[in-house]
């Protein structure tokens, strides 16, 4: 285990966190993290040449579809279920004066 955790850091991140540990809790943590930076340093030390970069794992294309009106103008009909109406809009009580 080449990266050592300190008190310090572990305290910091439980009050970013916003976690209460107790000392059980933190040693427990201190081992975690160390094991995840052992971890990213493995992996660091893997041959990247040549490979393209993604931001994503799965191939993503555009899935947005073109924006196109397909009910008309009812605006007589709608205004048919209206209990009033005025200008061609629902009329509705005042909320405030």
């Amino acid at each position: 285990m080449a990266n050592v955790i300190s008190d310090e850091t572990i305290e910091y991140v439980g009050i970013l966190a916003k976690l209460k540990l107790d000392e059980a809790a933190k040693e427990q943590a201190k081992k975690d993290l160390a094991e995840m930076l052992d971890y990213i340093d493995q992996l660091s030390e893997l041959d990247t040449e040549g490979v393209e970069p993604m931001s994503h794992v799965h191939p993503v294309s555009n899935c947005f579809r073109e924006d196109v009106v397909t009910n008309g103008d009812d605006r007589e009909k709608i205004l048919k279920n209206a209990p009033e109406e005025k200008d061609g809009m629902f009329a509705v009580p005042r909320t405030f004066d």
